[in-house]
């Protein structure tokens, strides 16, 4: 889908459309689902707001399952009070999604005003350091950041080394759990006491005989999971789900000195949508090169939003806010002061 900024530049993936409207104002609020990161990278790319709340907040029943541990549905609107009024309508236990457990809901639409004097907010070193990390997209989120500490935030920067880690944490995790959830389950699985929508199983159980329809990536992920499963059998996921343990710990010890952790959403911004005619090689790397700062947040269950702070070549930058589990409320408060006190395509 076209970047609504850059015709041929890329919306993000995977909730494009949702935010492609928001951005271009043909809806006021809009839904995307996040497993590794589709509501942040196209509201990223789209320059809009984009909250994963903490997993289980929002009930995920209706909505296709990937993998349990890692779905995540939120809202995506053009404003800050937008979303946190969305949040507030779809938060809370509804009594058939087992993701929801001591589930803590608040008012958020109410919480925004107040400021942000003496919050502290840790600037976290290895979110800048990606491979692919361009210098414009860490100097306005740097930027943002000193933009937040004008307005009362206690800014510092703070090393969290095993963040650079998380996307080889994710990736047994969700392509495993795509695979035998999503694809070889009919988009449920078994074992747990869902509301099964069994019309979407069946339609989507057709897969089998369209499967050369189906996007490189779920091709390639489809593919590695089955081979992992037959050869290994699921010691990965096992493993990656342990060690996901001491991630948790470290952005927890990081959270415990500070209320919000700030990075770039995506170390990259929109690229160039990959020609028709494009090798499966580009077309792989367009859909996954912008993962690496949102996916780690998934697995940890952390609160995560995209907040656009700036552009650079007609192109936006965004910056992401973590906070502790439940406490989407600070995210929203920082959220709403930068919002107000800056006017971000200017930035």
């Amino acid at each position: 889908m076209h970047n609504p900024h850059k015709k041929g530049y890329s919306a993000g993936g995977s909730s494009s459309g949702s935010a492609v409207l928001v951005a271009r104002g043909e809806a006021d609020m809009a839904l995307g689902g996040d497993q590794g990161g589709s509501i942040r990278m196209p509201a990223s790319f789209c320059g809009i707001y984009g909250m994963k709340a903490t997993h289980g907040l929002v009930p995920y029943t209706g909505i296709m399952p990937i993998e349990i541990y890692v779905d995540h549905t939120g809202p995506m609107t053009r404003t800050v009070a937008d979303n946190a009024l969305l949040l507030e309508v779809l938060a809370g236990p509804d009594g058939y999604d087992p993701r929801q457990y001591d589930v803590k809901v608040h008012p958020y639409a109410n919480m925004l005003e107040g400021g942000i004097a003496g919050l502290k907010i840790g600037i976290v070193n290895e979110g800048f350091a990606q491979p692919n990390a361009e210098a414009d997209v860490n100097a306005k989120v740097r930027a943002a950041g000193a933009q937040l500490k004008k307005l009362g935030a206690l800014v510092s920067e703070v090393s969290i080394p095993m963040h650079l880690l998380g996307p080889a944490l994710w990736i047994p995790i969700g392509v495993e759990g795509l695979t035998q959830t999503m694809m070889h389950g009919d988009g449920y699985g078994v074992s747990r006491p869902d509301l099964y929508v069994t019309s979407l199983m069946d339609c989507h159980r057709n897969w089998r005989t369209r499967a050369n329809e189906m996007s490189e990536t779920t091709k390639l992920f489809t593919l590695l999971g089955t081979y992992i499963r037959k050869y290994h059998g699921s010691r990965y996921y096992g493993k990656a789900m342990n060690i996901t343990r001491l991630l948790t710990a470290a952005y927890d010890q990081a959270l415990a000195r500070y209320d919000l952790l700030l990075m770039p959403t995506t170390p990259i911004k929109a690229h160039e949508l990959p020609p028709p005619n494009a090798p499966r090689e580009l077309v792989i790397e367009r859909a996954l090169e912008m993962i690496s700062n949102t996916a780690p947040f998934e697995i940890t269950h952390h609160p995560a939003m995209a907040i656009p702070c700036g552009m650079s070549d007609g192109l936006p930058v965004s910056m992401m806010l973590i906070g502790k589990h439940w406490d989407e409320p600070t995210i929203y408060r920082a959220a709403f002061a930068f919002e107000q006190g800056v006017e971000w395509t200017k930035m």
